[in-house]
């Protein structure tokens, strides 16, 4: 299996990169997103976490994906926009992906193997499911209800950074 940091990516403006080169030696936490979601104000906790501790060893990369209620129907251009404009988002979001199924982006074929603290591993659940990748490509992973600001995620993002 390839390792997470040497999954290739392509992000929402079209560039091409890897995980790897993403990040560097960064921690990194992987939100699955979407613009029309109930859950979709997690952007803003979101853009603090980001804001907070991208000089302390955190990269937040977003990853649009319109498999749950078609939630994320716009184009890479309109995703762009609307993350700018509403959320003034600065983390880097990657093109239009699948999270689940035959179309399944590589990335989240590995993170989909890991088990959240409820035990569920397998399918992503809904948007705003979490992966925190640490340094030594360890992975925790949240629920799509674990608010960013909740203590279990800043607790283990913490520790990642340190």
């Amino acid at each position: 299996m390839t390792s997470l940091r040497d999954t290739n990516l392509t992000m929402l403006d079209g560039s091409t990169t890897t995980l790897g080169e993403l990040a560097g030696d960064r921690a990194v936490l992987v939100v699955n997103v979407a613009s029309k979601c109930g859950l979709t104000p997690q952007y803003a906790g979101l853009e603090e976490i980001a804001r907070e501790y991208q000089d302390r060893g955190l990269l937040v990369v977003g990853a649009p994906c319109n498999q749950f209620g078609g939630q994320e129907p716009g184009t890479n251009e309109e995703i762009a926009e609307f993350c700018s404009t509403t959320y003034g988002i600065t983390f880097p979001l990657m093109d239009k992906l699948e999270v689940n199924g035959e179309g399944q982006h590589p990335l989240f074929a590995q993170l989909t193997t890991i088990e959240d603290a409820e035990g569920h591993s397998g399918d992503v659940r809904w948007n705003f499911e979490k992966w925190l990748i640490g340094k030594d490509d360890s992975v925790t992973r949240f629920s799509p209800r674990v608010e960013p600001a909740s203590a279990a995620l800043i607790d283990a993002i913490e520790a990642a950074v340190s």
